[in-house]
C-alpha cells in the first residue's frame, strides 16, 4: 500500500519553507509512517531550485529513520506527470530516499 501526503502551499523562501515543513508537517508524516504503509510519497508544491537541498535532506532522513518503509519526495508540477510518477513509485520496490520532479518537461522535450 502506498500513501501520499501533500504538503500544500509552503513559503516561497527556502529557509522559511523548510521551517514550515519541519514545524507543520513532519509530525503528521511520522504518524502516517507509523501506520505501516509500504511506501509514503511526500508531494511538495513547485518551488525554486534553492528548495531542493532541504527537501532532499528531509526525505533522506525520513527514509533512513523509517526503513523498511520507502519514503520519497515528489516536487509537484504537471498533474498527469505526478499521477504517472505515483503509479510508477507504487511498484518501484528499490526506490527510496529520493526527491523526484514531476514537471512533464522530459515528455515535452521528447515530443
Amino acid at each position: 500500500m502506498q500513501a501520499v501526503y501533500r504538503t500544500g502551499p509552503l513559503p516561497q523562501g527556502a529557509l522559511e519553507a523548510s521551517a514550515a515543513f519541519h514545524g507543520d508537517h513532519v509530525a503528521v508524516i511520522r504518524e502516517l509512517l507509523a501506520d505501516g504503509p509500504d511506501c509514503l510519497v511526500v508531494v511538495f508544491p513547485p518551488a525554486a531550485h534553492d528548495h531542493r537541498g532541504w527537501r532532499r535532506a528531509a526525505i533522506a532522513d525520513l527514509a533512513r529513520a523509517h526503513a523498511p518503509v520507502r519514503v520519497l519526495g515528489l516536487a509537484d508540477g504537471d498533474a498527469a506527470a505526478v499521477a504517472r510518477t505515483l503509479d510508477y513509485l507504487e511498484t518501484a520496490q528499490g526506490v527510496t530516499g529520493q526527491l523526484l520532479a514531476a514537471d512533464g518537461a522530459a515528455e515535452q522535450n521528447a515530443a
